[in-house]
């Protein structure tokens, strides 16, 4: 599968963006999709996470104020980022996870097809 994000952008603190991530080929109903993140300097970082039956993930930093979600129909899943701040500033990437992995792993070794990540940057 293929794997495409967009959304990205600059914005100041306590505005709202909402990712997209494309994927092509016919596995994604049936694949754990992911969010993570990369600011310089930093590990890859897991943000969010849909499960192929709909359950939802969330680092503790972003929860109450992220929301991912998926519509299967088009390939596609999204994460709806409110209450921006600079620490939010990074490459987001979407991920498919392994097959041979059972549920949602939050390592970023368990997902076999990145995006090429879009960016966001939050100012204060």
């Amino acid at each position: 599968v293929q794997l495409q994000a967009s959304g990205g952008g600059s914005v100041q603190a306590g505005s709202s963006l909402r990712l997209s991530c494309a994927a092509s080929g016919r596995t994604f109903s049936t694949s754990n999709m992911a969010w993570f993140r990369q600011a310089p300097g930093k590990d890859r970082q897991f943000v969010a996470a849909s499960s192929w039956r709909g359950d939802k993930f969330y680092t503790d930093s972003v929860k109450g104020r992220f929301t991912v979600s998926r519509d299967n129909g088009k390939n596609t899943m999204y994460l709806q980022m409110n209450s921006l701040n600079p620490e939010d500033t990074a490459i987001y990437l979407c991920a498919r996870g392994r097959e041979a992995v059972a549920g949602v792993s939050y390592s970023p070794d368990n997902y076999d097809s990145w995006g090429q990540g879009t960016q966001v940057t939050v100012s204060s």
